[in-house]
């Protein structure tokens, strides 16, 4: 197969292994440590699970990739990477063990968050300086491959540590300190690893004081976010799409609370049975985004990708109501995965048309701007199912709300094609 062969090729590289050995290692944690807070929150024997308290959980995991994102290459072009990943990594365990003395000593839910925000914010540095990192241990003929290659490995790893996370804890008989102290365990290993690194190998070069201050390098930051948002809106087919991305993903952050408001309470009658469901419905989700990999570049080569967008929304709108209104588990898990690959697909699609409609000099301000509103919304979802949904999960209103919204992204990428054909 091509990719093992593009893989054994790479792993020829000693400072590429000891680089992805940081990755695998670090976002293994990352995969742990996620879903001991979701378990935490959502199954915890000795705690009444609320919308509130999901929509807590998911601010936590996902707004420092919207508010330090941005600004975690800022401060990376002043710190040796290598010593990011090592202290980060050391830093992280840390927190992740106060985490797990919190959880025991079954503290004030806003004293977990703090602990947890804190641990997640340390991720934004160490994947950006991962990503950052790869010129310098790859040349350029396999940069593309490094590139292609190196962050897949690390979403499997923190996918299969997610996995690991499940199992752990319901052999553990629930105990979510310890799933907490395994992600600890995983963090000081990517620590350790990263000393296999020589400081300066990673970069930046140069000296501190040639660097910009780093008031004017946030300064920058802003303004180029804003002219970001300014280049998007001359090119309106490319922010017509991320408008609808931004929406999609609403609509599947909110599927997403009252899917595990269900699986507490309406489909099972124990923690562990339910943790069981929604581990099943994970992964039949994920399969669904493997498959929008595989069949996106077909549907797009056949109706573009706006027509594809178009196809998913219009789908979603009828599946939603059809598939999710019986509140039952098979129905709700065909919708998962269905839903997975409309997800997916789209972000695709989005990722294509940004690529190809925004001017090169603007594209990673673009992007950036393309993450805030991609998490954001995930997290408004959150809190506007909050609002919505009853205890058990079951909502008829929110089903059909994301209907609604579902029928509306459709109509409007109709017309946009239109605008633009």
């Amino acid at each position: 197969m091509p990719v093992v062969r593009d893989l054994r090729v790479l792993l020829r590289l000693r400072d590429f292994r000891r680089l992805l050995a940081v990755r695998l290692l670090s976002q293994s944690a990352d995969g742990v440590y996620q879903v001991a807070l979701a378990t935490y929150v959502v199954f915890s024997p000795e705690k009444q699970t609320s919308p509130a308290a999901i929509a807590s959980a998911m601010a936590v995991l996902l707004l420092p990739y919207s508010i330090v994102g941005p600004f975690a290459g800022v401060l990376l072009d002043r710190w040796r990477r290598r010593q990011v990943f090592l202290y980060g990594n050391l830093l992280r365990a840390l927190l992740a063990c106060g985490t797990a003395g919190l959880v025991l000593a079954s503290v004030p839910d806003w004293l977990f968050y703090a602990s947890a925000l804190s641990v997640t914010a340390v991720n934004r540095f160490v994947l950006a300086g991962l990503s950052a990192s790869l010129p310098r241990v790859v040349d350029s003929d396999r940069l593309v491959m490094a590139n292609a290659l190196s962050p897949t490995a690390g979403t499997l790893a923190a996918t299969l540590g997610g996995g690991a996370a499940f199992a752990v804890r319901l052999l553990a008989s629930g105990s979510n300190a310890v799933v907490v102290l395994l992600a600890a365990v995983l963090y000081l290993g990517g620590a350790l690893a990263s000393l296999r690194l020589p400081v300066a190998l990673l970069g930046p070069d140069g000296p501190p004081q040639q660097r910009p201050a780093l008031r004017a390098a946030v300064a920058v930051t802003v303004r180029g976010m804003v002219d970001g948002v300014r280049h998007l809106n001359q090119r309106p087919r490319a922010a017509r799409a991320l408008a609808a991305m931004t929406m999609i993903r609403f609509c599947y952050g909110a599927l997403t609370v009252a899917l595990l408001m269900l699986c507490r309470y309406a489909w099972s009658d124990s923690e562990s049975a339910g943790l069981a469901l929604l581990g099943v419905t994970v992964a039949v989700s994920g399969a669904g985004f493997f498959t929008a990999a595989l069949v996106t570049p077909w549907a797009v080569h056949r109706f573009g990708t706006l027509g594809w967008m178009t196809a998913g929304a219009l789908a979603a709108a009828v599946l939603v109501p059809a598939l999710g209104l019986p509140f039952a588990p098979a129905p709700m898990l065909v919708a998962a995965f269905l839903l997975g690959v409309v997800t997916q697909g789209a972000k695709i699609c989005t990722d294509t048309e940004v690529q190809s409609r925004v001017e090169d000099s603007f594209r990673g301000r673009v992007f950036a701007v393309y993450d805030v509103l991609f998490n954001t919304a995930f997290v408004g979802a959150a809190a506007v199912s909050a609002l919505m949904l009853p205890p058990d999960g079951k909502s008829v209103a929110l089903l059909l709300t994301v209907a609604v919204i579902y029928a509306g992204v459709a109509v409007g990428l109709a017309r946009t094609r239109r605008c633009f054909t």
